[in-house]
């Protein structure tokens, strides 16, 4: 076997597909975002605009969060030296965990160093608490959640998007005394669509169903206090396990579960991926609650109204040049394209000739055929980067002869 060949075969690939992913290397700056610099492959600098970040409140860069963990690291060091079991459960660790239990009305919460990994943990365990457990997952759920059902080796049953009958049938199809799990999100982050939560929760009670929500773009941005979707439709105590991140709205790092004590409990003595990872730093941790305890606040409340405004603002500028945009409500604004190679091009002409960075989201992210550009305007996004990045898309959908036909929602 020639593994070099092989690997020239798989990498070369992807290039002819025009969907080789390549790194943007950017250098943020404290108390400047959402601009930042560029440093270019030939060593040249260059201040860009970042308009594809997962930062959404620019939480990032704030006084509390930067102050908490300096704080942190003053007094504990660098890393948390060891697993949460073995030495690494800090102060800080409970105390994120207590604030998160309280952001979503639940009595514990577990922390992961990433919600990739609090999904992929979690839903590959539940079956070891529940023989001959059976999930129900909507076919656009994240690759976590996919990751974690596909490997805890019980039965799963994929129901197509947001498809309550073709849930029903398939819920009808399965023993009635088999413990049951529906697993969904509250935004799905590529069209940017919500879960029917309500109407989700209502099958799980008529067939005896746990519920476990992947909250990961709603977290911080949505609901009185910032914990998501099912928050602001009065649906958490109907929720049995929440997924979340620190990573997205509350600008730090890692992923959690909410949940009731015994079920994390539970996770917490059977999940390999908890077990055997090392905790989040504790200067990571004491950000992530400061963050966490901000947004819970009017404070927070002003940030979340100020960045719907923002992405209602984008999405009627952008539809107002008949640019094919999916509008969903949410916070996420994609503008389809539609091909992997003019995705990039588009991609690159806005990064070097108008220092907008927003990175191509082409196959298996998406569907083919539906590469898009994926903007996430943030309070932080003044009226002058707006008006920039608006006039740019105008002159290159015209410079690249594209379709202006809008998309429905």
């Amino acid at each position: 076997m020639d593994y070099t060949a092989q690997l020239d075969t798989a990498l070369n690939r992807l290039h002819e597909e025009g969907r080789y992913r390549t790194f943007i290397d950017i250098e943020r700056k404290k108390g400047q975002f959402p601009h930042a610099t560029w440093r270019k492959p030939d060593g040249t600098e260059t201040p860009i605009a970042v308009w594809c970040g997962n930062d959404y409140l620019g939480m990032g860069q704030h006084p509390a969060v930067l102050e908490a963990m300096h704080e942190a690291i003053d007094a504990t060091g660098a890393g948390s030296g060891g697993t949460r079991n073995i030495s690494g459960t800090t102060v800080y660790h409970k105390r994120l965990e207590a604030e998160l239990a309280d952001l979503h009305g639940k009595e514990s919460a577990l922390l992961f160093t990433s919600a990739y990994i609090a999904n992929d943990a979690t839903l590959s365990t539940v079956p070891k608490l529940f023989p001959g457990l059976i999930i129900y997952s909507d076919e656009l759920n994240h690759a976590s959640m996919i990751e974690g059902i596909r490997r805890n080796g019980g039965a799963k049953r994929i129901f197509r998007h947001n498809d309550l009958g073709d849930l029903r049938a398939k819920l009808e199809a399965d023993d009635p005394a088999a413990p049951k799990l529906i697993a969904f999100e509250s935004i799905y982050s590529m069209d940017g669509d919500f879960g029917p939560i309500e109407a989700l929760c209502d099958l799980a009670d008529e067939f005896g169903a746990l519920t476990y929500i992947d909250e990961v773009h709603a977290v911080g941005m949505y609901g009185p206090r910032g914990a998501g979707v099912a928050e602001r439709d009065r649906l958490m105590h109907r929720i049995d396990i929440i997924n979340g991140t620190l990573a997205k709205a509350y600008g730090v790092m890692g992923g959690y579960i909410a949940a009731s004590h015994k079920m994390c409990d539970a996770i917490r003595s059977y999940a390999p991926g908890f077990i055997f990872t090392t905790s989040l730093p504790p200067a990571v941790a004491a950000g992530a609650a400061a963050s966490v305890a901000f947004l819970k606040t009017s404070g927070g409340q002003k940030l979340r109204d100020q960045h719907q405004t923002q992405a209602r603002i984008l999405k009627t500028r952008l539809k107002g040049m008949g640019l094919p945009i999916i509008d969903h409500g949410s916070h996420i604004v994609p503008v389809i394209v539609g091909d992997p190679v003019h995705t990039k091009q588009l991609s690159d002409m806005l990064l070097e000739g108008f220092g907008i960075y927003v990175q191509p989201i082409n196959f298996p992210t998406v569907p083919r055929g539906t590469e898009r550009l994926r903007f996430t305007p943030s309070p932080v996004h003044g009226p002058g980067e707006m008006d920039r990045l608006v006039h740019a898309m105008d002159e290159l959908w015209s410079h690249c002869a594209l379709n202006r036909a809008e998309m429905a929602g």
